[in-house]
């Protein structure tokens, strides 16, 4: 009888808890984050409304053309290292986004497609399609986010979504709309986009959320090993001038090797240290600054603390933007940049040059084909880059900008004159024996891009 009891007041609590017994008419929702202005945060909706809403519906379109030149001419046009271009002289859609929210008491759902450059350049950083059958990569390779889920009207609000999200890993939105600069920096550009699996959203007051997540793994649309991933969120803005979040991650990434652990935390800082919004002149001046380390351990790797048998194999970045607006927000300039190593370069995005990106069956950390780039334990990569760009949004659905990138690495690793795919930079042209991809250490290039969302 006493057991029965415990676990009718146990049931009871739960209710209390996620329940929504009184109707809504008689309780009033508590929104998070209500009446701060946070559109001129980096990697957030700069929009104070939108036009795409009904009682059960918010759309959104989303269009990103751009052209972009490198000063280094690559005969094949193929830009390498970035998830945001992919073509060098040609006019391009990098991402086309077509979808919006669904809402009915508290059933949830969003959907996003994705069509342009980046339905190739995003897929083809994942080797987890390459496990078991089914291409995975071929069956997402449209969506930016899909996912259902439910809200429970509790403290201010907890949603329970199951799909495909944002990852917030890196401070960057996977928009560009949504950010300062265009070509992020390392720690963004190298860190995930997305992640594929369960989150649990709770806002216990009104200014901090804490997120829950249970996943396939760090950007993958698959599972490497049998253990997935977890990690969470904490976003705290004391004040509409102040965003703080960190997000951290555990899970195992490499093909085959279920020992090997990875750990990875990220770290931001956003300030608004200015804000006349109705000034003809500068009306707004902010900065932000994010932190990242993590590390790989075990199977053949020593995270931090490396020895002759197990490599170091880690990675610490860092980020700084400094963003100022004129003329009543119309106009904005932004400055800044970054710098990362990862020795074992386990997050380095692999360079173009290897025709057939398919998992080394005798190293599954690495790629095989003509010309696959080195991943092998206690392989050195350090990289560092600024950029400076001019934005003009004349509305809140609409920026043009004009951007210049300079980035270095230690090795060779951007595309050179050469290009990175054959003699004459076409895939017809067979390849002699003594032909290579043409590697440099460093690249500057300009990004004229117009960014549209509604």
């Amino acid at each position: 009888m006493k057991k029965t009891i415990v676990i009718l007041a146990l049931f009871n609590s739960f209710i209390n808890l996620f329940g929504q017994e009184k109707s809504k008419d008689s309780i009033k929702e508590k929104i998070p984050f209500e009446g701060m202005d946070q559109t001129w945060q980096n990697g957030s909706d700069r929009r104070t409304n939108s036009v795409l809403t009904s009682k059960y519906f918010t759309g959104s379109v989303m269009i990103d053309a751009n052209y972009t030149h490198s000063f280094n001419n690559p005969n094949d046009n193929t830009v390498v290292g970035s998830t945001a271009l992919a073509r060098n002289n040609e006019m391009q859609i990098s991402s086309a986004n077509l979808g919006g929210e669904f809402n009915y008491e508290g059933a949830r759902g969003r959907i996003m497609t994705q069509f342009g450059t980046r339905s190739t350049v995003i897929p083809r950083n994942d080797y987890s399609v390459y496990r078991g059958q089914y291409q995975l990569d071929n069956a997402y390779r449209y969506l930016s986010e899909a996912y259902a889920g439910y809200h429970f009207n509790k403290w201010y609000g907890i949603n329970v979504d199951a799909g495909m999200f944002m990852s917030y890993i890196g401070l960057n939105s996977y928009y560009q709309v949504e950010n300062w600069e265009y070509q992020a920096s390392f720690t963004s550009d190298n860190t995930p986009w997305f992640f594929n699996g369960l989150r649990v959203q709770m806002f216990p007051t009104k200014k901090l959320k804490v997120e829950a997540w249970i996943i396939n793994g760090w950007q993958s649309y698959g599972r490497f090993n049998s253990m997935p991933g977890f990690g969470g969120n904490i976003t705290w803005c004391p004040n509409e001038s102040v965003k703080l979040l960190t997000n951290d991650y555990y899970g195992t990434d490499a093909a085959g090797l279920p020992n090997r652990i990875r750990f990875h935390s990220d770290n931001s800082l956003l300030v608004r240290y200015y804000n006349q919004p109705k000034a003809a002149g500068v009306s707004r001046m902010a900065f932000s600054s994010t932190v990242d380390l993590g590390f790989e351990k075990g199977d053949g790797v020593g995270g931090f603390s490396g020895t002759d048998t197990n490599p170091a194999q880690y990675f610490l970045s860092g980020m700084v933007y400094n963003r100022i607006w004129f003329n009543r927000n119309q106009f904005a300039w932004t400055i800044g940049g970054g710098y990362m190593t990862n020795p074992g370069r386990y997050l380095v995005l692999l360079p173009t040059g290897d025709a057939s990106p398919l998992p080394n069956p005798n190293n599954p950390t690495q790629t095989e084909g003509t010309h696959p780039y080195d991943t092998s334990a206690g392989t050195q990569f350090k990289g560092w880059d600024c950029s400076t760009n001019f934005d003009w949004m004349p509305n809140q659905s609409i920026t043009f900008r004009a951007e210049f990138v300079h980035r270095e690495a230690n090795v060779p690793y951007f595309a050179g004159s050469g290009g990175v795919t054959s003699p004459t930079g076409y895939t017809t042209t067979p390849l002699p024996a003594t032909w290579q991809p043409d590697l440099v250490k460093m690249e500057n290039r300009i990004v004229f891009a117009i960014l549209f969302r509604i």
